[in-house]
């Protein structure tokens, strides 16, 4: 299965309240640059939001986060989701996600929870809780030993505009993963046009460090 192009290696991570307010949210990161949305299950609005982004914003890479359940990947297929993500690594959620022919991301934390990641097919994982395992140096220390493999890391948990740069600056980060972008109560609010401004920063600083990510 082939990850999604994640154009400027951002992914907006959002919990999505209302399913309304779902589009004029993907606009307003759209406006800003930023290309790939994960809309966690964290709320009963989840499928609806992520349906009415692939329907009426299909410019946007739309995808599915904390994804703990494996009956879950099949309905984000069914809503369109073209990738998920978890926190954790559960085996029969990989399962699941590969019998949907959706790209999955399990979360790592460790060298074996890594390893068996990689056993089960994964190249693309998320890492998770980024800051408080160790941030970069500890992400350095943890994916050597698997380089040569090619395994590529979503880092999530305690990314923000502050520290972008620095985590873009490691070879083997696919793309990072940040509530910051789009917070909830942005959301709720509909404050679109803040939403937009920190997309626009946040890719001015993907552009600065991988400028052929554009």
């Amino acid at each position: 299965m082939d990850w999604p192009l994640t154009r400027y290696s951002i992914v907006a991570v959002v919990a999505i309240d209302a399913a309304e307010d779902a589009v004029p949210l993907a606009r307003a990161l759209l406006a800003g640059g930023v290309s790939t949305v994960e809309v966690t299950m964290r709320t009963p609005a989840a499928l609806d939001a992520i349906a009415a982004i692939a329907a009426d914003v299909p410019e946007i890479g739309i995808g599915a986060g904390t994804v703990l359940d494996p009956d879950h990947c099949a309905a984000a297929v069914d809503r369109g989701a073209r990738f998920a993500v978890a926190p954790g690594l559960n085996p029969a959620v990989v399962e699941a996600a590969a019998a949907a022919g959706l790209p999955f991301a399990p979360g790592v934390a460790t060298p074996s929870e890594l390893d068996t990641a990689i056993r089960m097919g994964c190249r693309v994982v998320k890492f998770f809780p980024a800051a408080a395992l160790g941030g970069t140096r500890y992400l350095k220390a943890v994916s050597a030993p698997y380089r040569h493999l090619g395994v590529r890391f979503v880092p999530t948990g305690g990314v923000s505009i502050d520290n972008l740069e620095e985590w873009l600056q490691l070879d083997e980060v696919e793309a990072v993963g940040g509530t910051w972008l789009a917070r909830s109560a942005d959301i709720s609010s509909h404050r679109w046009d803040d939403i937009e401004e920190r997309a626009r920063k946040a890719v001015a600083v993907s552009r600065r460090v991988r400028p052929l990510s554009a």
